[in-house]
């Protein structure tokens, strides 16, 4: 089988049925393909509003389980995966029609242990109006995971659904998400890019991705997602004792964890002004990465420091450097 489409559902019965649907106007044979649909534990109408398609589709499967997260649903369909590439898209965004065969078609040709494509961000209106979307013209560069890692990984953009991943590489470098949590595409993409040998990087347009939708996984703030920041910073920091990363590695991969710990710390204050909640994010953070340290740059030392030696103080620092930055940007 070449492709196993991994569909995570959890409470979007507004938008599941339209992703289902764009997954199957790719114009695959469906012996080519199957969709493992993992119902994480609805308690909407997510699973009657595709109820039909399961039933008319013999390539479409169903793991039922309690809702555990994102990252364990993930995780269960790459287990019962048959394909040699595996596909993840969320189940609130869509597939461009047309789009997906000439990305597996060229995957299968050159064996890539990944194959990363570009996409689009619209909002529920747009999506309602789209008409026929153009397309560039399907040119792939072939790169090594160091280079896709330093050239095209943008850490606050870690989607994994815009990506193949050959199934054989994520099962021999035992490379998965980490259970329970949010944020899971973060250590994820990091560590898939790094260990990567050979890799393809195309401007071709693979999905269309749901922004500003209210209550999906990344619109809000709360103390388990704190916890939850924690520990993919720890997780991804923890890439650094690889072997032999080349220098140039070593720094990105020092400076995109520095951004998740200055999301992190702008998500807690603003989240609440509590000195004792913001406190313990800092020592929940200590805990679960007590080597985090950085040394790229005064900013990123002096945080790094305040995080170590006097937490206390670390939001001070960061609130008051935070206002400096915007009265510098209105210069």
């Amino acid at each position: 089988m070449d492709l196993s489409i991994i569909v995570p559902v959890y409470n979007v019965e507004k938008y599941v049925r339209p992703c289902l649907e764009s997954i199957l106007r790719q114009g695959l044979d469906e012996q080519r393909y199957e969709i493992i649909i993992v119902n994480d534990g609805c308690t909407d109408h997510s699973m009657d509003m595709i109820a039909d398609l399961i039933d008319e589709h013999s390539n479409i499967s169903v793991i039922n389980q309690e809702n555990q997260s994102l990252s364990v649903a993930r995780n269960n369909g790459i287990a019962k995966a048959k394909g040699e590439y595996i596909l993840m898209p969320d189940s609130d965004d869509l597939l461009i029609d047309g789009s997906l065969a000439t990305l597996l078609e060229k995957a299968l040709e050159t064996k890539a242990d990944l194959v990363v494509a570009d996409f689009l961000e619209m909002d529920d209106e747009e999506i309602a109006n789209v008409k026929d979307i153009p397309q560039p013209d399907a040119v792939f560069e072939e790169k090594t995971g160091e280079q896709l890692f330093l050239a095209d990984l943008n850490p606050r953009q870690c989607y994994v659904w815009r990506t193949l991943f050959r199934r054989e590489y994520l099962s021999e470098h035992r490379i998965t998400f980490v259970p329970g949590v949010c944020y899971q595409d973060v250590p994820f993409t990091h560590e898939c890019y790094i260990k990567a040998k050979k890799c393809l990087r195309t401007h071709w347009l693979l999905n269309i991705y749901r922004k500003n939708r209210g209550g999906s996984a990344t619109f809000s703030f709360s103390k388990k997602k704190a916890d939850d920041f924690c520990i993919i910073i720890a997780k991804t920091w923890e890439l650094i004792r690889l072997e032999n990363l080349s220098p140039q590695v070593l720094h990105k991969l020092q400076d995109d964890v520095f951004i998740s710990l200055s999301s992190l710390s702008y998500a807690t204050m603003y989240h609440s002004k509590d000195p004792a909640f913001r406190l313990k994010v800092i020592k929940d953070l200590r805990q679960k990465a007590p080597d985090l340290k950085f040394t790229n740059g005064m900013r990123a030392k002096t945080m790094s420091f305040l995080l170590r030696k006097a937490p206390r103080f670390y939001f001070t620092f960061f609130e008051w450097q935070n206002k400096i930055r915007k009265q510098l940007a209105k210069l």
